[in-house]
């Protein structure tokens, strides 16, 4: 792995001499560089920090991937047995890490890309840390789904005295024993930051939720969610939707006396509009039990205290905000008409816009078919995306077609 003294070759003009770039040293980054290789092509990931895997490093402690650890592993080394079914945040950068170098991958990192463009003379030119301009035959982003912190544009949030913190700063519970904190926003992270902080000793732990979620049991008796979610992926919506009700009803509790009901629309029309379902790792038991109490959506802030949509107003000790991230996508291709309104990637995997050929996005969705499984398949679709374009320009030396 280079480090941040090292300058990627900006390749000669024809591009057979051009390496692919993959900004992004996260899974899908590294994945799509190892697919590459394995079809005798050059890959460059381009990583803007010091390390691989930055943006697992940075989240909680009790993380654990909700995905089982077989259907997880990258293409080319499985995850070890020792890592267990669930894989932790620590297992998961070891793997990364150990990635990496089984694959002997070209790194070179504390380079961040901020502008992508069409080169003169074909490929693709990347504007990045130090001046440097790096002309890439392809470019496969990797950026990742938590690439920003978002935090709404609350009334009154600047002004706010309290305690206030993204979940992206949030790592474990220490800080907050004995304490009344209030945690907003009941995704899959939310939730979990909440049962972490009953466990850590928050003397009182709420949850302001907007929308109520679907919620799923990670495993019914030793069956994963995501096994599931891998059968119903490519079935209608609505099929998946009426058939999620019953297995709903059977396996998690009505939690509406506790403030928490069972969503009026469907749960794969849900997964659609990007809201995929919560996994319980104690959520239901800490609402049911009274340790995570469930309160309005936070609408605004007033010195000390937090305005909820209710009209309530309260006073916790300290508010963690599990309000999402942006993929930040806008400065670095925005301008290349390839995002969509949400800012998303138009096309992802295999495909490239139609207009920007060989322009290749990995990692911005969040399926419930499992992400890691997904950027795998991702990465191998790039993969033979980029080898027939190879073949068919002649622009780059290629030691293997594709299947």
């Amino acid at each position: 792995m280079a480090d941040s003294t090292t300058s990627p070759h900006p390749g000669a003009a024809h591009p057979a001499d051009r390496p692919v770039y993959v900004v992004g040293g996260g899974p899908g980054g590294l994945a799509a560089a190892h697919a590459l290789r394995a079809r005798g092509i050059r890959a460059v990931v381009l990583e803007r920090s010091d390390r691989v895997g930055a943006s697992w490093r940075r989240h909680y402690d009790r993380l654990h991937l909700h995905t089982t650890r077989r259907l997880s592993a990258l293409p080319g080394l499985s995850m070890p047995r020792r890592f267990g079914r669930w894989v932790s945040r620590d297992d998961v950068v070891r793997y990364l890490e150990k990635y990496a170098e089984h694959h002997a991958l070209e790194i070179v990192t504390g380079v961040e890309v901020s502008r992508i463009e069409r080169a003169p003379d074909g490929g693709w030119l990347l504007h990045a840390t130090g001046g440097r301009e790096l002309t890439g035959a392809a470019v496969v982003v990797a950026t990742g789904h938590n690439h920003t912190p978002r935090v709404p544009d609350w009334p009154g949030r600047a002004a706010y005295t309290g305690e206030f913190l993204h979940a992206s700063a949030y790592r474990n519970a220490a800080p907050y024993a004995g304490r009344d904190v209030l945690v907003v926003g009941v995704g899959n992270t939310g939730a979990e930051i909440a049962v972490d902080l009953v466990e850590g000793g928050a003397s009182r732990v709420r949850l302001a939720v907007r929308t109520a979620p679907h919620l799923v049991r990670r495993s019914t008796a030793g069956w994963a969610a995501q096994y599931t979610g891998i059968l119903v992926r490519r079935l209608p919506v609505r099929l998946v939707d009426r058939l999620a009700r019953p297995m709903a009803r059977l396996s998690v509790p009505d939690l509406s006396a506790h403030g928490l009901p069972r969503p009026d629309t469907g749960l794969y029309s849900r997964v659609t509009e990007g809201a995929i379902p919560v996994q319980d790792v104690g959520l239901v038991d800490a609402v049911r039990g009274g340790r995570v109490e469930i309160v309005a959506a936070v609408e605004g802030f007033e010195e000390d205290k937090v305005v909820l949509a209710d009209g309530g107003r309260i006073a916790p000790d300290a508010v963690v905000a599990a309000t999402g991230y942006l993929r930040a996508l806008e400065g670095l291709v925005g301008h290349l008409d390839v995002l969509d309104g949400r800012g998303r990637p138009a096309v992802h995997g295999g495909r490239a816009p139609q207009h920007a050929p060989g322009l290749f996005f990995t990692g911005f969705t969040n399926p419930i078919s499992g992400m890691f499984r997904e950027m795998a398949a991702d990465a191998e679709r790039i993969a033979r995306a980029v080898a027939r374009q190879a073949v068919r320009r002649d622009g780059l030396r290629v030691s293997r077609l594709p299947d």
